[in-house]
């Protein structure tokens, strides 16, 4: 079995790179700052799929996602959740979140709607976030 991303995180996400195990995706929603972890591992859906090296890599990998959302966009605090109800694919979701989003403070799945950033924003942020993954 071949991993392949899934279709509803393609098309939501904006690709920033590669870390050891899993791809690093940033959502397309502009009212949060929002990195999709998803470990390239074929038929993952649980945490509980991954071997132990895997897994612990993958803690490792949150925390190193979780430091470039603090260096990236100054959040007054960082949600990390893998819910899985929609798409089934192991991904984990690392959110900057400030005490000022319409969301807050609240969790941010079902409010409102989701809101693409300008592509100018985009690719400066992409290109910001790769910077600091590459540092990390």
């Amino acid at each position: 079995m071949t991993f392949t991303l899934d279709s509803r995180l393609e098309a939501d996400t904006i690709p920033v790179g590669d870390l050891a195990l899993s791809s690093v995706l940033f959502l397309n929603d502009a009212r949060f700052p929002w990195f999709v972890l998803v470990p390239r591992i074929a038929g993952a859906s649980e945490f509980t799929d991954l071997s132990e090296a895997d897994y612990a890599q993958l803690a490792q990998e949150i925390r190193i996602a979780t430091k470039v959302m603090l260096e990236l966009s100054k959040p007054d605090k960082v949600n990390v959740g893998a819910l899985g109800n929609i798409v089934t694919q192991l991904h984990v979701h690392v959110i900057g979140r400030f005490r000022s989003d319409p969301a807050w403070p609240g969790p941010v799945w079902g409010h409102g709607t989701r809101t693409p950033y300008p592509d100018h924003a985009a690719t400066a942020l992409i290109e910001r976030a790769a910077a600091l993954f590459a540092a990390a």
